[in-house]
């Protein structure tokens, strides 16, 4: 017998280090140490908005929350494993950028708070983070030893019955031959982005709607695969969510095995339901790619460091401006590239403008931003009043940030209340919506909120702003979040600018085990004057790697041969020096599962070139040199 408790938090304590005894009093002094190395010179504003968050936060019973997110970021930024600088609307607080969560200043980039944390809306905070996708199960490992294995739990989720795999299923079930299964599946269309049905099937295609109108067994078949179709077809670890319990999870939640490790039975959703924390500890390739390449960049400049890079730098933002955004994060889709070939980003704003407009809806105004943005004798404002809230987009309004602000500035809400509304705004809840016109214009005494007319804003003007501010709330995007991505994105340009060599080879690596992404980033090399020499078995390295002006392929990159046995001949070169000769490789390798299947692939693609010999020889002799040495070996 149990009872589910919903709608209360059971969030895990903080462990304090040796010595501490009061969290309260420890959150405090990390969040002002944070302060001073953040901001050395500021004055009282911003203290009082970092004493306001503290505030808040306490008040809300999560300043556990803010250590334990703390700890484990600290933990991975102290032993070189790469975080983004933030995600999500956690990149608006200030607490969050002072204990090392996040590394986006809220202030210099006019964050709010209450979209991440407010006060009037209690809700779990959700501050989810991108770690290198090569070292981020460190950052887990660490929190399970902290607290405990039998309270950090990953999160189970369920791959569902999709059309074919329904048809595919029941007609086994039924006994329906193979065959027919297979030929009424090919008639389902297979495209993962239009989230096909089986009864949108039946409308979209005349020869499956035929065959059920005129096959009974047809018929029998697509109708019980409709009342499947959906259902939890079978369980795996969710790629990114982790729970950390107060108690041993199975105390909250009932537990499971996947490929050996302990999940939980319930979804995220259900975990969030039951009051539990739940992080999204994510992998992001463009952060190992990054790492990667000031890896290789070390090797020339020993101290450099990504956190170096300056943000204001004209070359990166001409290269944008060109349209040469191929292997740039965020940015090198034709519509993207496009947008930005445009407006000729000159700043980090504009960036995230970008970002932030590429989505459905938004685009509507992308016409508008731009001749704006290059002519602007064609910004207006409806009340002067908007004009230091919409100026850095060109008189656009574009983020929700921005929707709150002109409910606080012009109307005199407070955050926390201009954000309720915003929300409402954008999930559509008409009711409230003309119940805040009212207020918006004319003010409610009750919540203290003054109006537009108050604040000496004709009403006229007031009723055209909130239609305005309507149309766009639906769509506008969290600034937050499009802020920090722009960042990442600016940092792949720069990159890409500067070091080219270097940032192709590690982007290069990070798709390797994507043939026609390799094809596109090898291209792109060489429309930028870079060749991509072919492996060589004595230079080549498991990745692809700076040689001179150029890039050598890496041999983990190469079809059939695989990390394993790459990393092997490394390891070999390492002990016992270059392969003399082709025999030699074959006699050095012959144990180390050496087949004439990867024997074929290195010969094709040139990496017994350097010694001299011709591939069509090799290929006519390979067989008979391992012959020999099997022969050898008996």
């Amino acid at each position: 017998n149990l009872d589910f408790e919903f709608g209360r938090y059971h969030l895990p304590l903080f462990k304090l280090p040796d010595g501490e005894t009061d969290t309260d009093a420890y959150f405090e002094r990390q969040c002002w140490q944070g302060f001073a190395r953040r901001y050395p010179d500021a004055g009282e504003e911003y203290k009082s908005r970092l004493r306001m968050e503290m505030g808040v936060i306490r008040q809300m019973g999560f300043v556990d929350y803010f250590l334990i997110v703390s700890d484990f970021i600290g933990y991975a930024k102290d032993h070189d494993i790469p975080v983004g600088p933030g995600r999500g609307s956690g990149a608006g607080s200030m607490v969050a950028y002072c204990l090392r969560i996040t590394d986006v200043d809220p202030i210099k980039y006019a964050l709010i708070f209450e979209r991440f944390l407010n006060p009037e809306r209690i809700t779990m905070p959700d501050i989810d983070i991108d770690f290198c996708v090569r070292r981020r199960s460190e950052v887990i490992d660490y929190v399970a030893r902290k607290y405990g294995g039998d309270h950090v739990v990953q999160i189970v989720t369920f791959g569902t019955l999709q059309p074919r795999a329904a048809i595919k299923d029941v007609g086994r079930a039924l006994s329906v031959p193979l065959a027919e299964c297979n030929r009424i599946a090919s008639m389902i269309p297979n495209n993962p982005q239009s989230h096909m049905t089986l009864d949108k099937a039946l409308v979209l295609v005349k020869e499956l709607a035929d065959l059920y109108n005129g096959d009974e067994q047809a018929k029998n078949l697509v109708d019980m695969a409709r009342r499947v179709e959906g259902m939890p077809r079978n369980a795996s670890t969710h790629a990114a969510g982790v729970v950390i319990t107060r108690r041993p999870v199975y105390e909250y939640v009932p537990l499971a095995t996947n490929d050996g490790q302990p999940v939980t039975q319930y979804t995220m959703t259900t975990i969030e339901e039951l009051g539990l924390l739940k992080m999204d500890f994510l992998g992001l390739r463009n952060l190992t790619t990054l790492d990667d390449a000031a890896a290789m960049i070390r090797r020339e400049r020993p101290d450099f460091r990504v956190s170096d890079i300056p943000y204001d730098d004209p070359a990166t933002f001409q290269m944008l401006s060109e349209g040469r955004t191929s292997g740039v994060f965020q940015m090198e889709s034709a519509g993207m590239t496009s947008v930005g070939v445009g407006l000729k980003p000159k700043s980090i704003e504009d960036i995230c403008a970008i970002i932030a407009l590429y989505r459905p809806g938004p685009m509507d105004s992308i016409p508008k931003f731009l001749s704006c943005a290059q002519n602007p004798a064609l910004v207006t404002y409806k009340h002067p009043s908007l004009e230091p809230i919409l100026s850095n987009t060109y008189g656009c309004i574009v983020y929700q940030e921005q929707v709150i602000e002109i409910f606080r500035r012009l109307a005199g809400y407070s955050l926390g209340q201009a954000d309720m509304v915003r929300r409402a705004m954008s999930k559509k809840k008409e009711k409230d919506v003309q119940r805040e016109r009212h207020t918006f214009i004319h003010g409610d005494p009750g919540r203290n909120i003054p109006g537009c007319v108050a604040n000496g804003i004709s009403e006229a003007s007031a009723q055209s702003i909130y239609d305005e501010i309507n149309d766009f709330a639906h769509y506008a995007f969290n600034k937050s979040h499009s802020l920090a991505y722009a960042i990442v994105a600016y940092q792949t340009a720069w990159f890409k600018c500067h070091y080219p060599r270097q940032y192709m080879a590690a982007l290069l690596t990070s798709v390797l085990k994507t043939q026609t992404k390799v094809a596109k980033y090898i291209a792109e090399c060489k429309d930028n004057g870079i060749a991509c020499l072919p492996p060589d078995i004595n230079e080549s390295d498991n990745a692809f790697t700076v040689s001179g002006p150029n890039i050598r392929f890496g041999l983990a990159a190469l079809k059939g041969v695989g990390e394993a046995f790459s990393a092997a001949i490394l390891d070999e070169r390492e002990k016992n020096g270059p392969f003399a000769s082709f025999p030699d490789f074959c006699a050095r390798m012959y144990d180390h599962d050496l087949n004439k299947r990867v024997l074929e692939s290195l010969i094709r693609s040139g990496c017994f070139d350097s010694m001299g010999c011709r591939r069509s020889q090799l290929m006519m002799v390979y067989e008979q040199v391992m012959d020999s040495i099997s022969r050898d070996r008996q």
